[in-house]
């Protein structure tokens, strides 16, 4: 019976473990105990001086997924392919229960299906600006703007509130409360 594991390979060599895998099953035999191998991925925009850009991000750096039917022989065509460190569970890997397959893979649809915004900025957000003219200042988030990748910020100077316009998300950064001193 054909099950999900994890192994854990070096990082950014994910396709190519998954390519080796696939291409080689033929020849060694594995065609009828490895069925599908699986690198999870999502596309991310991001907003880079001014330009919109998707590219695909890894969901779990270092981690392929194989559907396969473990045995010693398939076991040692995993562990012997070039990039592969271990199987998660070392000498006794543990399969994925049904129930974390079913909601791996439902998450892994939607997320292939959408775009996620790789800045999360929100109306209210404390956030330190980077870059510009009010470098240092931490204000709050008072607009965003994601097709543009642009937020607006109100600052304190000398005790009036100001609005500092037409920053880029690259600009600004999140402050987290310890870093408010709070």
């Amino acid at each position: 019976m054909r099950q999900w594991y994890v192994v854990q390979v070096f990082t950014s060599r994910e396709n190519k473990v998954k390519k080796s895998l696939e291409e080689l099953r033929e020849a060694s035999g594995m065609v009828d105990l490895i069925e599908e191998v699986l690198v999870p991925t999502e596309n991310v925009m991001e907003v880079k001086k001014g330009e919109q850009k998707i590219s695909e991000k890894r969901i779990w750096p270092g981690y392929v997924l194989i559907k396969m039917q473990l045995t010693d022989d398939s076991w040692q065509y995993v562990k012997s392919t070039n990039g592969v460190i271990d199987f998660l569970g070392g000498e006794n890997p543990t399969s994925l229960t049904d129930v974390e397959v079913d909601q791996l893979l439902a998450d892994l649809a939607s997320k292939q299906t959408g775009v996620t915004q790789k800045h999360k900025f929100e109306i209210g957000d404390r956030v330190k600006i980077n870059e510009g003219v009010f470098v240092n200042f931490i204000g709050t988030v008072s607009d965003v703007f994601y097709e543009k990748g642009r937020l607006s910020v109100k600052v304190s100077i000398f005790g009036r509130d100001t609005r500092v316009d037409d920053l880029e998300f690259w600009q600004v950064e999140e402050v987290s409360d310890n870093e408010l001193g709070a």
